[in-house]
């Protein structure tokens, strides 16, 4: 069995590159949409859109907007920029559909704060963005932690949008899940079944290490307040 370890290595590279554009956009998008009022509930949709839709339609659709025939997709070849069929590509397709989980675990996470604690920040004078920064970011952390694991490890198994867009060439585009479905194309299930086996490792390991580090992180956020500490040590002497 000629057994490459490329889709592995291309699979890391995708999955973390998509994931820092993930981590900055979610973030953002969640931040300027948390204060909104009006017309929220259409903005959450259309933002979470990319997650119920099935794969291959969100390829369809990059496709349609990066293709040479596109706006965008002209611009980018007078500059000598193309995306179809480039790892690049890839990176696209992979944040737009991790994208969504990024945005609800924060906004989520951005709806549990305490705004007493927001409020006694504008009361001492910090400006909003160091409000931002040094408040909002801290209190929601566990929650965008677990966003952006949960993003990672939804690029890292990105199939049906990133083979639209970026093909399934060896060495250049073929992930993980793409080596799957060419092994099983080629009737080399052996082959397959080991790529199944290091998808779900990976997978695996990665929630565990998640839900470890919140659990650790909620026990000593609970355990920073004076109150708890002083349970903590009740009948000590």
């Amino acid at each position: 069995m000629d057994f490459s370890f490329s889709p592995l290595w291309i699979s890391l590279k995708i999955a973390t590159v998509s994931t820092i554009f993930t981590f900055i956009l979610g973030i953002l998008f969640a931040r300027l949409v948390y204060p909104m009022k009006r017309w929220r509930f259409l903005i959450d949709g259309l933002l979470s859109l990319p997650m119920v839709l099935p794969p291959t339609v969100v390829g369809f659709f990059l496709l349609i907007i990066f293709g040479k025939n596109s706006v965008i997709g002209r611009f980018l070849s007078s500059v000598g920029v193309n995306l179809i069929f480039t790892w690049q590509g890839a990176v696209i397709a992979a944040v737009v559909v991790s994208f969504p989980i990024m945005y609800i675990t924060t906004m989520g996470a951005f709806r549990q704060m305490d705004t007493e604690l927001i409020d006694a920040a504008r009361t001492l004078g910090f400006s909003e963005r160091a409000i931002f920064f040094k408040v909002w970011i801290p209190l929601s952390w566990p929650g965008i932690a677990a966003g952006t694991t949960l993003s990672f490890a939804r690029a890292l198994g990105e199939f049906g949008a990133t083979i639209m867009i970026a093909g399934n060439l060896p060495d250049q585009t073929r992930t993980m899940s793409i080596a799957v479905y060419s092994a099983m194309q080629g009737g080399n299930r052996e082959m397959a079944f080991w790529w199944v086996i290091i998808i779900m490792c990976i997978a695996f390991c990665t929630l565990v290490l998640m839900n470890f580090w919140s659990s650790r992180r909620y026990t000593d956020d609970v355990y920073q307040y004076p109150v708890v500490r002083r349970h903590r040590g009740f009948g000590r002497s």
